[in-house]
């Protein structure tokens, strides 16, 4: 009977064979970044397979409950982590461990719905053994949590549309047309993108490193202008659907410094994050990431090779400065708007289509905080600081 009840309430979100939830996607791909990982999934658990309901980095979109970790992670209702899946008798001759996509590292926390029922799992994956600390179990289950809240959320607005709801009816359509969009352009590239990880980590294959290298580049900046053209295209008049939770703005931080370390590292920039221990908002982690993430990647863009940037964390506040080209006085009034792109952007081709800012206004918005931009002038920098409510 319970396993009963635990089926039903996952046909209840209806996402079985649907396209995937963008804000779904979009959590896995934090996940890679947070925990430095190439592929994560959320992952659903059905009665005889596992759906990806999120993805990021994985080839395929569902597989067999024989083969999966994230079933043991359901079975057993509590985290899982595998360092080397060589070294255990039971994984060590799965298809998907012995063969594509060489799962040799696991680690999902389970998705609890509000009646305690385990959905499935939040979980990253690495085709190389590594080892896993508290912080990073603790960041794993922080995800899990948000992702189980995505799951509510989406539930509820679909109720809600099938009783009549006009607002909700509006956000279904709107969510469902950037989800498809985003299959469409995003999965093939990620899918691509997921193989690439596995040709970079092959031996055999170190005399043709400089020629996947830049596809690789390229492809994960391709994702990032689909995601930047999905979020920031929303119509005016549509409410941003959000998780109501806490989130620490400290870890929002580091998960936006994530994000941007390959691009920082790439470039020579220096990222610090300094302030306090912990700073608890009211808000959605994923969405004040991606906000974040749009600042942080700004600073880093805009910067001179060996300067810093520093991510200052406070109480209810997150303010990121740079040393870089700074903005020029007559353009501040429109640097959130949407598509602006200022004449250092245009002068040094600095890649991006004019959202970031636009996008990261918005979600803070959102929230009910303010986005201020400030720059003494041309060449002095920029300071970008996000302030929220505090909890």
């Amino acid at each position: 009977m319970a396993e009963d009840a635990r089926l039903a309430a996952v046909h209840s979100y209806h996402l079985l064979d649907a396209a995937r939830p963008v804000v779904l996607d979009e959590l896995t791909r934090l996940a890679t970044s947070v925990l430095d990982t190439p592929m994560s999934t959320v992952t659903l658990i059905g009665k005889d397979r596992q759906w990806y309901a999120g993805n990021t980095g994985m080839p395929a979109g569902h597989d067999s409950l024989d083969v999966s970790f994230c079933s043991r992670v359901v079975g057993a209702g509590d985290l899982l982590v595998v360092e080397d899946t060589h070294a255990h008798p039971e994984y060590r001759g799965w298809n998907n461990v012995v063969g594509a996509p060489n799962i040799r590292f696991y680690a999902g926390a389970p998705l609890v719905d509000e009646d305690g029922h385990v959905l499935g799992t939040l979980c990253v994956l690495d085709d190389q053994p590594r080892t896993v600390g508290d912080r990073q179990r603790d960041l794993l289950t922080t995800l899990a949590g948000q992702a189980a809240g995505h799951l509510s959320a989406i539930r509820t607005r679909l109720l809600l549309a099938e009783v009549g709801d006009e607002l909700s009816r509006a956000i279904s359509r709107e969510e469902d047309f950037v989800a498809t969009v985003s299959h469409e352009l995003r999965t093939p590239v990620t899918t691509i993108q997921g193989y690439l990880e596995l040709l970079v980590d092959n031996e055999e294959l170190l005399p043709y490193q400089k020629l996947i290298e830049p596809i690789q580049r390229n492809g994960e900046r391709l994702v990032r202008m689909v995601d930047h053209l999905l979020a920031g295209t929303r119509p005016a008049g549509t409410p941003l659907p959000l998780l109501r939770a806490s989130a620490d703005l400290v870890t929002v931080a580091e998960a936006a410094v994530a994000a941007c370390r390959p691009q920082a590292s790439q470039r020579d920039v220096r990222v610090e994050i300094t302030g306090d221990g912990t700073a608890p908002v009211p808000g959605d982690f994923t969405r004040l990431s991606q906000a974040a993430e749009h600042l942080v990647r700004n600073a880093v863009l805009f910067s001179a090779a060996g300067s810093p940037v520093n991510v200052h964390v406070t109480a209810g506040e997150m303010e990121i400065t740079d040393t870089g080209a700074g903005i020029p006085a007559d353009e501040l009034p429109h640097v959130v708007k949407r598509f602006y792109r200022g004449r250092f952007a245009r002068e040094q081709a600095v890649p991006g289509v004019g959202l970031g800012l636009s996008i990261a206004d918005r979600i803070v918005r959102a929230h009910d905080g303010t986005l201020t931009v400030s720059s003494p002038g041309s060449g002095q920098g920029v300071t970008a600081r996000m302030s929220l409510p505090d909890m």
